[in-house]
């Protein structure tokens, strides 16, 4: 047999493609991006680095501008619109046949993850209870899932397969929620029209769907031009949009497993025998028509759910995730603590990241396993269940996108971030402190 070629490009791509598919690495490249914004925005550069994401971006036709907006805007409402599209993806694949998929096994999770939107929310609410303030009940019921299970997985083997999957579920549930509460309570005026086009482009998709359309040129086309255009217009916040389209990207699969394998195994067979080019480095036309069978095959076998998926995870998590960390967690540092509390801003959403996270998640949790209506996973105790709702209070990503949603007020944004960001690192601190101890033990 010969070996594939090797190539000097090689040494260099394969130690970045063996990063990129460790499941810390999402959060280690975030870490990174928080630390360059918050570095930027106390140097000697910080009015350069905030003047770049005001400059505006649009289409010029015929003299005219359209879709004019700033590039801070087009990172909340464009690039992010794609991190949804993903979650939307991750929601109907866990729906169909993931943890969510059994209404037993989901029930814990699921009502983890109510527990601790529920619990932060109140917690915020009774130190914030008027005025534009009160907006921010939203900023601390997020769970950045790629923030706490990198944490996770930096523990390794040392932790149970059962605990993974129930973090997993439960900021899955967590990341619904607040696609929720941003779509009901964080809109602008709403302009009926736009949004009935967008949702007849989104009905347009799910009959694509069920006729049988399998192009993910079809789906593109019809979800950014139609569906996440008008929602961008409509009022409804466009990361909505993006969960919608991600609803109606078929599920299912064309060729079953067993036939695939019998197709596939019949034209390696065929492979082996067609005429080949043993002395130059391409193939026969006959070989060519062989790997295009087998391509075809392949694509039949894969849902596009799931090509989609797949296809755009490292994209949204080592481009998406870090430019709109770099855009939107630059904050100074050199603030006055009477600015600081001047309100309970920065008090509400660190208690309840740090506090309502764990009530919520451990609370609700135990009231089920305590009633006998779900029992614990396995490998799962009360101790490690603290240790994950610390995990679920890391509220990064989510939390900093539903802050640049509830506020205009620069000042407000500023103590909602510098909460976010004290919570969220002790909760992670604390969370793999408590979770790596009870391993020790």
């Amino acid at each position: 047999m010969r070996e594939t070629n090797k190539y000097p490009i090689d040494n260099l791509v394969r130690p970045i493609q063996r990063f990129m598919f460790q499941e810390k690495s999402g959060g280690i490249v975030l870490a990174i991006s928080v630390v360059l914004a918050l570095f930027f925005a106390n140097s000697p550069w910080a009015e350069e680095y905030h003047h770049l994401f005001e400059h505006k971006l649009g289409f010029n036709f015929d003299g005219k501008f359209y879709l004019e907006y700033s590039l801070h805007h087009w990172i909340n409402d464009g690039l992010m619109a794609i991190f949804f599209f993903v979650v939307g993806l991750e929601l109907k694949r866990e729906f169909v046949g993931g943890e969510l998929s059994n209404p037993r096994k989901a029930l814990l999770p699921i009502v983890a993850a109510v527990g601790g939107m529920l619990v932060p929310a109140i917690i915020y609410f009774v130190l914030n209870p008027a005025g534009e303030a009160s907006r921010g009940w939203g900023i601390p019921m997020a769970t950045d899932i790629a923030f706490s299970l990198g944490v996770l997985y930096l523990l390794g083997k040392r932790i149970p397969i059962s605990l993974k999957i129930f973090l997993t579920a439960l900021a899955i549930v967590d990341d619904l929620g607040a696609v929720l509460v941003i779509a009901f309570f964080y809109t602008s005026d709403i302009s009926l029209v736009n949004l009935s086009i967008g949702l007849t482009f989104a009905v347009v998709m799910f009959i694509g769907n069920k006729m049988g359309v399998r192009s993910i040129l079809f789906y593109a086309f019809f979800g950014i031009v139609g569906v996440w255009t008008a929602f961008l217009l409509s009022g409804v916040h466009a990361t909505i949009a993006a969960v919608i389209a991600a609803f109606t990207i078929p599920a299912n699969v064309r060729i079953k497993e067993n036939l695939y394998i019998k197709k596939i195994q019949g034209y390696l067979n065929r492979f082996k025998t067609v005429d080949r080019n043993d002395h130059i480095p391409t193939l026969t036309e006959d070989q060519l028509h062989i790997l295009d069978k087998v391509n075809i095959c392949t694509k039949l076998t894969i849902p596009p759910l799931q090509r989609l998926e797949h296809a755009l995870h490292p994209f949204v998590t080592f481009v998406v995730i870090p430019i709109f960390a770099l855009a939107n967690a630059g904050v100074s540092i050199k603030i006055d603590p009477e600015h600081l509390f001047s309100t309970n801003i920065a008090l509400g959403v660190a208690l309840g990241l740090l506090v309502g996270k764990v009530v919520g998640v451990t609370g609700a949790t135990m009231l089920f396993i305590k009633l006998k209506i779900a029992p614990f996973p396995k490998g799962m105790n009360f101790r490690n269940l603290i240790g994950l709702g610390l995990l679920a209070g890391i509220g990064f990503t989510m939390s900093l996108f539903v802050t640049s949603l509830a506020f205009t007020n620069p000042e407000y944004m500023v103590q909602a971030k510098i909460g976010i960001f004290a919570a969220s690192i002790l909760a992670g601190v604390l969370g793999y402190w408590i979770l790596n101890k009870k391993q020790e033990v």
